[in-house]
């Protein structure tokens, strides 16, 4: 029998009453918990030892914080804020920052056994176990009550305590083989759900209580970070008052100790399940009743006319009314349904969220699998039937992946179900959200005969779209030809299935999805009237895509009547009765009719139609036995113009009355046949029918037994093979060493399958081109041998010496499938690096070198044809005249190969008389630099109008420079770059350089071709020349681009272009760091660590702001460290300005925003110290040198330059909570966040403040933190509330889910194929992969505290536009 609580129970009261709790207080002989903030009490020493978290507990401690323990507490900071798994052995009724000073409430305690608390405390237990009746009887109790307790508040003069107050107790019930905990929540006991991080000062978060139990650290491996939640969000906390797992609102009982192995809690199952969870009806038990009346015996006496009222008379055996408890009924809502549970909990709460889970140790909690424990014991279970083997059962460990990401999983006696979340529907393995509009996909094919015509189509397009808000479904079939889509205007029942997946739910009933979810098989036969055509219909629905698009597939074959074009076809309104089998099936039949109408002329014509729908269900749920669809509008229409057959229905589904308006049904197609499940049920006149047994069964089809074809010497199985009998069949299979014939029964020896990679027959190139690779199937793969291109099949040897792979002083010689680089004459190395020889007079001159690498166009301001190849003299000099080997032009160059101003003579003109090079003195690059400026002064901070060196007597780069307009200043290395660091400001002391001295370590490959590459250009090269990029170390960054010309590629540690990176302007590609940074670092202010090279994370930490590398997209976790110390402050946004390599962030103590320099020895500089109250959000724009931010205590988003100055006010209307905000500095636009808790929302506009508009406002909770991603152009956000990381385009549209597990993410970022995002729970930094949304990595630093802002540091400028 079904095992459940009585149905009074759960009809009987909306919430437990004050005194439903346990006698508890002073009179009792409690004792009370010291008034306080975080107390605990002394060890209780207990008389018998319970059995708890697999061990026996000796002692129990109490705490402030709304928990239950069996060793001493640690400081609250170390659990209070933390999501579960703790530390150490905890069972949490309200685990909170909770405070009972200044008699806001008190907490009492005691253990006891006396009679009259066991027994109603085996009263709760029985009522959610009801098969451990008398079986279980406790021999003593601890009781914890916390009554009218406070949450955690900072008072202030100018604040008063909160008036909201929370009431609840535990009782841990236990003998010696069994314990236990029951948790009760009176009616208004719980005034708050969540309390405020005491670190959170100005910024407005509430972290929701934790209810359920976590095992904590132990002896037992295995077990260490088990943990059950009952409830971790409002959503679930606000249904503990009104929920059950015991059949009494506001009580939730579970077992969680036993000597006999218990390997996680098991939740009571009299009840509702969890807060928030859909639920199969139960039969209930009366074996609580006698409970019922105990419990509720305080409430005055009403008569029993008081039961008929509201429906329970004909439904109670009559001699059970007066053991009932009819005094509660009086507080029943009307209409309240007798059994909660048969009510579709997203009608009763539409705001529920499941929240019931068990999760394993590893984090990898991450886990979506909520997991719930169901009992179904069937009164019609036959044991000779079927035999359950424990070692096999399906268990929701195992198998929660089948079910939704939307959906819990339910373990049952025998195996698994998955049940849709509170807000969503369908079977669990496919499930939506309700009210929301879907999309149907699909492909339809025919043959049809259409009166005397036969006409074919294959895979023309279906699309439906449901509107699920009030049952509309509106279906466009295209691509039919004329003649038959007029024809099937009469068929609405293909539109009609539709119509019953998706129809509008009436209170107790269920449409179609609910029930069969996206996999299942519609068979429809219509037979039209009067010409008894016949067709037949099937569609089969193949799953979900990944847009949650159901996929569909129509065949339809038979005979129609014709239908003349100027013809409408008018369908009545009409209603049809679904039947349903445990079997998963649902049939129907009907009598349709439908109007041909042309002009004034109607005719009426009928059909009649058979279907069924078969499906893969839950085997433990009840379906309905007769749902009635009421269809109040049907159309078809055939659009000539765009030839589109279209059906368009609007459905509601409800219970069937017993006076069904259909017809009869012949039991065989509504499933009330008598047959057997192995027999056929053969339809005869009327009602009548027959049982057949099916093939592979003897009998009269009453009493079918299975035949076992090898025993009886009835299968066909050939030689070498064995039979292996099957229900209702039998197979053949091949012995060991032979294969199937081809007649399929007989078996034959397998044959070596030759492998053409050894033989030689494959088709691929010559061994020293390609290689073969076996596959199976006697199929090989090609594969061209490195070195070489093609398709494995035919090879070419690439020539890698154009991409110049060798050093700019070496020669590259190409090779079959290889290549070789040698040095110049007068160099040495391997040709990847090459060395002058000292003393060697052998040195390319200039000339000689552009000899070998020719500019792209001739020096000069009129540049023509091809690339010039200059002459050089016998001594490796510019020859003073220059001419074009193709165009004929001809010009004077000076010692340089600089062309000289005003020389250049058109083609076929006397040449220009050049002097001799000995008359012009060899300029050096300084003296160069002098005669021909570069546009900015060397750095990476140009500064004014274009600088000009200054150099001594040799001409070498004097060590101190400076800016002769703007008088700032800095230090050069003898190449005349800056050297890092070193620039001053106008007006201040210019830095102290010494003398350019050669560098301690040899140059790298790419400083020497860097120089090489300057020397080449004489120093200063135009801005459509490429220049090596390099950085601090001499390595490559990781990111080159082209001059200013904004084309950009990555490159790999030896300057080579990686494949499939190099980008248009105006968008730059994610490159990763090749080269892990040195150990080494400068020393510099004690409480500033500077960061390496390469990308690495920002997170803001409250007084300091953390340093996390990256490798890749790993966090490098023993790397981190603090960056900046910034004592009495709290640091909550953060951005950074890769121009200047500046650090920006908000402080929301100091109510000031700041910024500093990454660079060593840099001091933190405040840049708006005014009206400001709270700012939060911030974001740097690159490009336009400006920063915005949000106030939530102004309730204002604001915009200035990074300077501080210009500030202004975009917008202070229609904000209540803005946080997170960020910035699209390519296109100009701006982005943020409103966690308004009554209308959350995420807006866009300029960044100039234009064009507002409301971006994203449904289905979003406390959506804490944005991202901008310049490379994939999405915005994404981390909420908070619906524990989502979602995207969408900068439109809004393509919104999708990445993660739907989230803790309490507070701020996230984007980095290539990642998200980075702090979390308030778990104190950290979590890695989500952007492509599968898995979590890949976290980083949890060992100071625990909140952590707010995070962003993201590149070697380089993402996405800006030159």
């Amino acid at each position: 029998m079904r095992v459940a609580v009585l149905a009074v129970l759960a009809a009987a009261a909306t919430a437990l009453p004050r005194p439903g709790l346990l006698p508890h207080g002073p009179a009792r002989g409690d004792a009370r918990l010291p008034p306080g903030d975080d107390e605990s009490s002394p060890g209780v020493p207990l008389r018998r030892a319970p059995r708890l978290f697999g061990s026996a507990a000796r002692r129990l401690y109490v705490g402030t914080n709304g928990v239950i323990s069996t060793q001493d507490f640690p400081r609250e900071t170390q659990y209070v804020d933390d999501d579960f798994p703790t530390d150490f052995p905890v069972i949490a009724p309200f685990l909170a920052d909770l405070d009972t000073s200044g008699d806001r409430g008190n907490i009492y305690y005691r253990q006891d056994d006396s009679p009259a608390v066991l027994d109603q405390a085996v009263g709760y237990i029985q009522a959610g176990f009801p098969h451990i009746a008398g079986s279980f009887v406790p021999t003593n109790a601890f009781i914890a009550t916390w009554e009218d307790v406070g949450a955690y508040q900072e008072l202030s003069q100018d604040t008063e305590p909160s008036k909201k107050l929370n009431t609840f107790q535990v009782v841990i019930a236990y003998n010696d083989e069994d314990t236990y905990t029951i948790f009760l929540y009176p009616d208004g006991g719980l005034q708050f759900l969540g309390t405020r991080p005491k670190e959170s000062y100005n910024v407005q978060l509430e972290l929701p209580a934790r209810v359920g139990f976590s095992w904590g650290d132990g002896d037992d491996p295995k077990r260490d970070g088990l943990f059950h939640s009952l409830a971790s969000s409002e959503q679930a906390l606000r249904h503990l008052e009104r929920e059950s797992n015991a059949g009494v609102p506001g009580v939730w009982v579970f077992h969680v100790g036993s000597v006999s192995p218990l390997e996680h809690v098991e939740p009571g199952i009299g009840g509702w399940g969890s807060p928030g969870v859909p639920q199969s009806p139960v039969h209930r038990d009366p074996r609580v009743t006698n409970y019922a009346r105990t419990l509720y015996s305080h409430v005055d006496q009403t008569s029993t006319e008081l039961l008929a009222q509201h429906g329970l008379e004909a439904t109670l055996p009559h001699h059970d009314l007066e053991s009932h408890a009819p005094a509660l009924l009086d507080v029943v809502p009307e209409g309240l349904p007798l059994s909660p549970g048969q009510e579709r909990s997203r009608r009763l709460h539409p705001d529920g969220d499941i929240s019931q889970q068990s999760y394993s140790p590893n984090p990898s909690s991450y886990s979506s699998g909520h997991h719930g424990v169901g009992v179904d014991e069937d009164v019609h279970f036959n044991p000779d039937v079927f035999t359950y083997n424990a070692g096999s059962k399906e268990t929701c460990a195992q198998h929660h992946g089948r079910c939704s990401p939307h959906a819990f999983c339910t373990d049952y006696a025998t195996g698994v179900c998955c049940h849709c979340r509170a807000t969503y529907y369908g079977n669990g393995r496919q499930c939506l959200p309700e009210g929301a509009v879907h999309r149907l996909n699909g492909k339809v094919s025919g043959s049809l005969m259409v009166g005397q015509a036969f006409v074919r189509f294959q895979d023309v397009d279906l699309h439906t779209y449901i509107v699920g808000s009030d049952g509309r479904a509106y279906t466009a079939i295209s691509g039919v030809p004329p003649s038959a889509a007029r024809a099937l205007l009469p068929l609405v029942p293909i539109g009609g299935l539709f119509a019953w997946l998706f129809a509008l739910e009436e209170p107790s009933s269920e449409n179609g999805f609910s029930i069969t979810g996206a996999e299942f098989t519609q068979s429809l036969e219509v037979t039209f009237y009067p010409g008894e055509e016949k067709v037949h219909v099937t569609q089969t629905a193949e799953g979900l895509g990944p847009d949650n698009y159901l996929s569909l597939k129509t065949h339809i074959q038979g005979q129609v009547p014709f239908v003349p074009e100027d013809v409408t076809v008018h369908i009545t309104p009409y209603k049809e009765v679904y039947h349903y089998s445990s079997s998963a099936a649902v049939t129907s039949s009907a009598q349709r009719e439908y109007i041909l109408a042309s002009g004034t002329a109607n005719q009426t014509l009928s059909y009649r139609l058979r279907q069924n729908i078969t499906f893969t269900g839950c085997p433990y749920a009840r379906l309905p036995t007769r749902q009635r669809l009421s269809v109040a509008r049907a159309f078809a229409l055939y659009d000539s113009q765009e030839h589109v057959l279209r059906y368009a229905l609007a459905a509601r589904i409800g219970s069937a009355s017993d006076g069904a308006e259909n017809p009869l049904v012949n039991p065989c197609h509504d499933g009330t046949h008598t047959c057997e499940v192995t027999a056929r049920c053969q339809p005869g006149a009327g009602i009548e029918y027959t049982c057949e047994c099916a093939a592979g069964y003897h009998g009269d089809g009453r009493g079918c037994r299975e035949v076992d074809e090898c025993a009886e010497g009835l299968s066909q199985c050939g030689p070498f093979t064995i039979c292996l009998n099957v229900p209702g069949s039998y197979r053949c299979e091949c012995r060991s060493g032979y294969r199937p014939a081809e007649d399929g029964q007989s078996c034959v020896p397998l044959v070596p399958a030759s492998d053409p990679c050894e033989d030689g027959s494959h088709p691929c190139a010559p061994g020293d081109r390609a290689r073969c690779l076996p596959r199976a199937g006697g199929h090989p793969a090609c594969e061209c041998l490195p070195g070489y291109s093609g398709d494995g099949i035919n090879c070419a040897d690439v020539d890698e010496c154009t991409e110049n792979p060798c050093h700019p002083a070496a020669v590259c010689y190409n090779v079959p499938g290889s290549f070789s680089c040698r040095c110049h004459p007068g160099y040495e190395g391997d040709g990847f690096q090459c060395t002058r020889v000292e003393g060697s007079s052998q040195r390319l001159t200039p000339c000689q070198h552009e000899q070998l690498y020719p500019r792209a166009v001739p020096p000069g301001p009129s540049p023509v044809g091809n690339g010039h190849v200059p002459q050089c003299d016998e001594e490796g000099r510019y020859r003073p005249l220059q001419c074009h080997s193709s165009t004929g032009h001809c010009w004077c160059v000076d010692t340089a190969g600089q062309e000289i101003a005003g020389t250049r003579t058109v083609p076929g003109s006397t040449p220009p008389r050049c002097g001799s090079p000995e008359s012009v003195q060899q300029l050096t690059p300084c003296e160069h630099e002098r005669l021909y400026p570069r546009a900015v002064p060397p750095g990476p901070l140009p500064v004014g109008g274009g600088h000009i060196p200054q150099c001594d007597e040799e001409g070498r780069y004097r060590p101190l420079q400076c800016h002769s307009s703007t008088g700032h200043c800095w230090c050069v290395d003898a190449a005349g770059q800056e050297i890092a660091g070193t620039r001053t400001v106008p007006g201040s002391t210019p830095p102290r350089c010494g003398s350019p001295e050669p560098t301690e370590r040899p140059h790298t490959m790419c400083e020497r071709w860097r120089q090489s590459l300057l020397e080449h250009y004489g120093g200063s090269p135009r801005h459509d020349q490429y220049v090596p990029q390099c950085d601090a170390e001499g390595n490559f960054t990781p990111l080159q681009c082209h001059g200013d010309s904004g084309y950009c590629w990555c490159v790999d540690e030896n300057g080579r272009e990686i494949q499939g990176t190099r980008s248009e302007p105006g968008s730059t590609p994610p490159c990763l760091p090749s080269v892990a940074p040195p150990s080494v670092r400068p020393s510099p202010r004690p409480d500033v660590s500077p960061p390496a090279t390469g990308t690495f994370l920002l997170y803001a930490q409250g007084q300091q702001i953390g340093y996390l590398p990256l490798n890749g997209t790993r966090l490098q976790k023993e790397a981190a460290k603090t960056l900046l110390s910034l004592h009495g402050s709290i640091v909550v946004g953060i951005d950074y300005d890769c121009r200047e390599k500046m650090i920006y962030w908000t402080d929301v103590a100091g109510r000031t925003i700041s910024r500093a320099s990454l660079e060593a020895g840099a001091e933190p500089e405040t840049i708006i110290n005014s009206g400001l109250i709270s700012p939060e959000g911030l974001a740097v724009d690159h490009l336009r040198r400006a920063m915005f931010w949000t106030d939530s205590g102004l309730d204002k988003i604001e915009r200035a330059r990074l300077d501080g100055s210009e500030r202004r006010v975009l917008f202070d209307t229609e904000l209540v909570n803005p946080r997170a905000i960020a910035v699209d500095p390519v296109r100009g636009n701006l982005y943020w966040t409103d966690w308004n808790r009554e209308a959350p929302k995420i807006e866009t506009s300029t960044v100039n403040g234009a064009n507002r508009r409301v971006l994203v406002n449904k289905d979003i909770g406390l959506p804490n933190g944005l991202t901008f991603d310049p490379f994939s152009k999405l915005l994404c956000w981390a909420d908070a509330g619906t524990k989502h990381l979602e995207c969408t385009f900068p439109d809004g549209t393509g919104r999708r889910v990445i993660q739907n597990n989230l803790n309490y993410p507070f701020s996230i970022i984007s980095y290539a194929n990642h998200f980075y995002h702090t979390d308030w729970r778990r104190d950290g930094v979590i890695a989500v992969n952007k492509e599968t949304g898995s979590f890949t990595d976290e980083y949890l630093p060992e100071q625990r505290s909140h952590l707010y802002g995070i962003t993201a540091v590149y070697p380089y400028c993402p996405g800006a536009r030159k």
